[in-house]
């Protein structure tokens, strides 16, 4: 087969449609793009280095491997923090339990300790009209005041009342008359000798305590009144009090203002009412002097 030259010439300067390109230029193409890609790949932020939670993997590690185990340092770490938190959260419900149980008992405290305060608060009440019920009835007859006297016994000291009883009792003095030696059995009659018992008890009075709130008390022994004049211990030791009192008064010469009495019936024994002497014994009048004075 015969080739011209002019044909080989024409062919390489003219291509036909639809041929590849020649080698040179597609060469030149890639590496245009190239180019262009590598130009890219610089600019993008996000290739420019590892991210802040990588680390550079150390020698003979793949890359992939020391992500991992970075990771579950991460995943341990907040397991131990978690862990962590729940302990300060079981202990702080600890401690507020223990603030709640606290609060609970200063407030049960302060409950108990007002309705203390109450008490007391009426308790003085009581106590300041109990005094001014007590120092409303000083005021005696004639604008007497009673003042407070603590030295009855000595006062008391040598006193001889014929073999009557004076028995100290706290700041008070005691003298005690058998009421089967000044009355009738179980009445309020006088005997005979009843002067000579009352007599000196109200000259003693007159000489030592002139001036003391004098009480006369009547007791009785509770045995059952038959037939009498009175129906119960209690009218009984009523009216033989009075009854001393209008001695100590008419003939002793005590001023009523400074004498009262006090109906005690069955109620203070001093000694065993199962016995004869025991029940006579229980029967009697005691005159209580008191530290009270009056001017």
């Amino acid at each position: 087969m015969n080739h011209h030259p002019h044909n080989q010439y024409t062919l390489l300067s003219r291509p036909r449609r639809g041929r590849p390109r020649p080698l040179p230029a597609l060469v030149a193409v890639l590496g245009g793009c190239a180019v262009l890609v590598l130009a890219g790949c610089t600019n993008n932020p996000y290739m420019a280095g590892p991210t802040t939670w990588q680390t550079a993997a150390p020698p003979g590690v793949a890359p992939q491997d020391a992500q991992l185990a970075e990771l579950q340092r991460r995943v341990q770490h907040l397991d131990d923090n978690n862990r962590q938190l729940h302990t300060q959260v079981a202990q702080a419900e600890q401690q507020v339990q223990v603030y709640r149980d606290e609060l609970s008992l200063v407030r049960q405290q302060l409950a108990e300790t007002a309705g203390q305060l109450e008490q007391t608060r009426m308790a003085a009440s009581n106590a300041e009209q109990q005094f001014r019920g007590l120092k409303a009835s000083t005021q005696f007859r004639g604008g007497a005041t009673i003042k407070a006297n603590t030295n009855l016994q000595a006062m008391a000291q040598g006193l001889e009342l014929g073999g009557l009883a004076v028995i100290p009792d706290g700041d008070k003095l005691r003298i005690v008359l058998p009421a089967d030696q000044i009355f009738q059995l179980n009445t309020a009659n006088p005997q005979a000798q009843s002067v000579s018992i009352v007599d000196p008890v109200a000259a003693a009075i007159r000489a030592r305590f002139p001036r003391q709130r004098i009480g006369v008390e009547g007791h009785t022994d509770g045995s059952p009144l038959y037939g009498g004049q009175f129906r119960t211990p209690q009218q009984l030791s009523a009216a033989q009090a009075v009854a001393v009192l209008e001695m100590l008064s008419v003939r002793g010469g005590l001023p009523q203002q400074q004498l009262f009495t006090s109906a005690m019936g069955a109620a203070s024994p001093r000694y065993d009412n199962s016995t004869a002497a025991g029940r006579a014994a229980n029967r009697r009048l005691e005159i209580v002097i008191y530290p009270d004075s009056f001017q």
